[in-house]
């Protein structure tokens, strides 16, 4: 039964043993983790995720990052140097391939080599295992910026263990948002075990004097996510993660579509995560927030795109989130190129620019939003308290088990798939129906009212259509859907 404690030493290296052994390559000196703390000792400021947020945390200024990533080596720092020199990123990433999220390195390896025959990428991001500390270290070499490993895997042991032996200063992921919303029937006690390995990892550098930024994967499926039912992901991860010795964590929340929701989430993110960590003994984490741009459906025209792009950095910005993840114009068809990505990059950062010192103005709307907002998680982090009896990770699987928490449009077998989200008349996530969330007959009722309203606006019925109208608008210039006839 998994439990949110720390894992002995002990423990960790036994498991230790056990994940290096997957290794491709057999076991590898620069994988001592003696000569890790070294190197990473080494890396500058400028190169370190997590001094950088806590500088732009203090300067109250939004940094950009892209998503990117490529089969071989070689092409892999050329895009990443375009996307720093051209595109301005203030963070690289390196978007980990299919095969490689699932372990399946052999499959990686055959991608390479064709990559290589063919002249270009055959795979959807870079495969770190396959590449080692030597490849993952030439990048780090070779760019100026910190860099973060991003990819949806279920068990990154491995991975973890190379990027963080390469100087990379961050991970994205975590237990149950690289589980529900990425894997079908995978255990989430166990990637909740393979995750707080991952922190314990990060946690043993930190007890040997190295800040490394962990963030958990806020958008879930985004699609029509409640932001409560992300941010009480967020929460859990973050405590979760805490407990293994992360000091440095970045909360993310997907953009959902109405400005002041949206704000209104960001900030209740932060607010809620420190304050649950406070509540739980976690006195000393420094706390910082992502805003995704739209995860959803793009519209295919390029300037309607980078529009839609223009405008999630707008909010971005005016809600005060440290970093935000940036799209491109070409999101409708598929991977985009490096000059496609560097557009994204360089709009989203005037845009930042132009707004670093102005912020949302406070209101009787917003602050409505953050305190409805905060009730509900309030009411999801009771549910999971009282389930796991005090424990986190136990209540967590009991949550979902129990669909007292659930997300909307997960592939996974774990989730129990009843939840509905609907736009109110404004174009905030609501809730159409509830399946078993653990949520009080005040909000329920508040939710019911909410689309009550739209259906009366709109002169129609209150059903499943409102949700498929909302999940393609826009992508079709609109945020709110309308059937049309």
């Amino acid at each position: 039964m998994v439990k949110n404690k720390k894992m002995s030493l002990e423990e960790f290296f036994e498991q230790r043993k056990i994940i290096l052994k997957q290794w491709p390559t057999g076991d590898h000196p620069a994988l001592d983790l003696d000569e890790a703390v070294k190197r990473l000792k080494k890396v500058p400021n400028h190169k370190n995720f997590a001094y950088k947020l806590r500088e732009a945390k203090r300067q109250g200024i939004t940094l950009i990052q892209p998503r990117a990533g490529v089969a071989t080596l070689d092409g892999h720092v050329e895009l990443l140097k375009y996307l720093e020199n051209v595109g301005k990123a203030d963070f690289l990433p390196s978007t980990i391939d299919s095969y490689t999220r699932h372990n399946r390195y052999q499959n990686a390896e055959d991608g390479i080599k064709e990559s290589k025959k063919q002249g270009r990428s055959l795979l959807n991001g870079f495969p770190v295992v396959n590449h080692g500390v030597d490849g993952c270290t030439f990048v780090y070499d070779n760019v100026n910026s910190p860099l973060q490993a991003r990819h949806g895997t279920p068990d990154a042991r491995l991975i973890s263990e190379i990027i963080h032996a390469s100087c990379w200063t961050s991970n994205e992921g975590g237990g149950i948002s690289y589980n529900i919303p990425y894997a079908k029937s995978i255990s989430l006690e166990d990637t909740i075990k393979y995750w707080q390995y991952v922190d314990r990892l990060v946690g043993y550098y930190q007890e040997h004097g190295i800040e490394i930024n962990r963030e958990p994967y806020g958008p879930l499926t985004g699609t029509l996510v409640p932001p409560s039912i992300s941010n009480t992901v967020g929460i859990i991860e973050s405590i979760l993660a805490a407990e293994q010795g992360v000091k440095n964590l970045t909360v993310g929340y997907g953009q959902g579509g109405n400005m002041v929701q949206d704000v209104a989430a960001l900030r209740a993110l932060e607010e809620q995560t420190n304050h649950y960590l406070k509540l739980f003994g976690y006195e000393d984490v420094f706390v910082t927030t992502v805003f995704h741009q739209w995860m959803g459906g793009f519209p295919e025209d390029e300037s309607e795109a980078l529009a839609l792009i223009s405008y999630a950095s707008t909010v971005a910005t005016l809600g005060g989130a440290t970093k935000m993840i940036t799209k491109t114009a070409h999101e409708s068809f598929g991977v985009p190129t490096k000059e496609a990505n560097a557009q994204g990059l360089k709009t989203s950062k005037l845009i930042t620019n132009l707004l670093k010192d102005q912020k949302m103005p406070d209101s009787k709307e917003l602050d409505f939003e953050i305190e409805q907002i905060k009730k509900e998680v309030d009411c999801l982090m009771l549910a999971v308290v009282t389930l796991g009896k005090g424990d986190i990770a136990q209540g967590s699987v009991e949550a979902f088990k129990k669909g007292q928490i659930d997300i909307p449009f997960a592939p996974s077998e774990l989730n129990n798939g009843k939840i509905l989200p609907a736009r109110d008349i404004e174009g905030k996530i609501r809730i159409l129906e509830f399946g078993n969330v653990a949520f009080s007959d005040e909000i329920k009722a508040f939710h019911n009212a909410k689309l009550a309203e739209r259906a009366k606006s709109q002169n129609r019925e209150i059903s499943f259509q409102m949700t498929v109208d909302d999940i393609y608008a826009v992508s079709l210039g609109d945020l709110v859907g309308t059937t049309k006839k």
